[in-house]
């Protein structure tokens, strides 16, 4: 059942990212010639297993002596800087900085450098860098977004929507949040819809997040996981009947005449996530639908052909919504203004509202794509009045599948 819902080997020195009592020396190990990649604490049912066997494999992150991972501890930001530097061999952009507060001989300089040139990290006021301060989930996605020069397609708020605290991202890092999104870079636990962001990151979701950076640039395959944001399970069937919520961000009316010579494009927008019995995000918020409005049976009738999501992956698709016979007349001499006041009309009935009240000036932003006006206009010349379908595009055009939507 449906519901609707608003829904990756060789001896290396390995830097361990843990500290030992009462020294700020990094604890290290040597990696045998086949490393260990699984841990008494990381059990194959935890939730980021996958993603830290994968960074263990790859030598981007290690457990500790005893054996054990530690996948709750929290990151600081000398530890991250760490694991980006192995994670991803940039060019570097910018000079290095002789930050303040890294002293001579520290663990992490060439790391932090590395991070620092190549743009995932970046220093405070008074030329510091806080290596011992713990990174905020917030932060962490910055540095990916930022580091791989990834920016947000749309609007931010349209993207943040996914999260129920997003209310709580800090101002600087909503664009670079927005970006990870949209790259599937995010990982919740245990609630795929709250993002935590000034929450202190665990080795267990910079793994996470990390890897996710890795598929997002390429370089790894994805893992499927139900708590990476965004992502879309795949061999999913929508069955036929399944309704489809949409919405049209243009106007609050559509007008079509009842003979308009050729169908209408436009894209709606899925106004709730689509999820499945068990919570699991199948086609995401904002998703596009495109199709056309026909008119057909005396009156007007929408059919998407495919939904796009904010990934940029394109499902075919089958739905339709009802049949829309509603109609409103205009009359000679009528206020244009006042009929398409937040209005957008189809290329039929702007001729037809032209042709019968003698006025020109309706702007081609409030006309749909279709035949141009001018030839049109003709056809009502002569005429006291013409009958439009209105359409409330917010309440009329919801979608049900005619056919199963499989995702692939």
């Amino acid at each position: 059942m449906f519901y609707v819902n608003a829904w990756k080997s060789g001896t290396a020195i390995l830097v361990a990212l843990g500290m030992t009592a009462g020294t700020a020396a990094p604890i290290v190990m040597m990696a045998p010639a086949s490393a260990q990649t699984t841990f008494p604490d990381v059990p194959s049912s935890y939730w980021a297993s996958g993603f830290i066997q994968e960074l263990v494999t790859r030598g981007i992150i290690a457990g500790f002596p005893d054996g054990s991972f530690r996948p709750e501890e929290p990151v600081t930001r000398a530890q991250f800087a760490a694991i980006v530097s192995k994670a991803f061999n940039k060019t570097p952009t910018r000079n290095p900085v002789q930050f303040t507060d890294i002293p001579a001989g520290f663990w992490a300089t060439d790391a932090i450098q590395k991070a620092y040139t190549t743009g995932f990290l970046a220093g405070y006021p008074g030329n510091t860098f806080r290596p011992s301060e713990n990174i905020p989930r917030a932060q962490v996605l910055v540095s990916l977004a930022n580091g791989l020069n990834y920016a947000a397609t749309g609007p931010v708020d349209s993207v943040l929507v996914a999260y129920n605290d997003a209310a709580s991202i800090p101002d600087y890092a909503r664009p670079s949040v927005a970006a990870a999104t949209q790259k599937q870079i995010v990982v919740n636990y245990p609630d795929v819809k709250t993002l935590g962001p000034n929450q202190t990151a665990t080795r267990a979701e910079v793994a996470a997040f990390v890897y996710q950076a890795l598929v997002s640039t390429g370089q790894a395959s994805a893992i499927n996981s139900p708590y990476i944001v965004g992502a879309v399970p795949q061999g999913v069937r929508i069955p036929a009947g399944t309704a489809l919520p949409v919405r049209y961000e243009k106007a609050d009316k559509i007008l079509l005449a009842k003979n308009e010579p050729n169908p209408t494009p436009i894209t709606l927008k899925v106004s709730q996530n689509i999820v499945d019995a068990q919570g699991k995000v199948l086609i995401p918020v904002n998703s596009d639908v495109i199709g056309q409005l026909q008119t057909t049976q005396g009156g007007a009738q929408f059919v998407a052909s495919q939904i796009v999501l904010p990934d940029g992956a394109q499902l075919p698709v089958s739905a339709n919504s009802e049949l829309i016979t509603r109609t409103e007349t205009v009359t000679k001499g009528a206020n244009v203004g006042r009929i398409i006041a937040g209005t957008v009309v189809g290329a039929g009935a702007a001729a037809g509202i032209s042709g019968v009240t003698g006025d020109r000036v309706i702007k081609a932003e409030e006309v749909l794509p279709g035949a141009a006006v001018g030839a049109l206009a003709g056809f009502f010349l002569g005429k006291d009045r013409v009958d439009l379908i209105v359409i409330n595009p917010n309440t009329d055009l919801n979608l049900t599948l005619a056919s199963d939507l499989v995702i692939r």
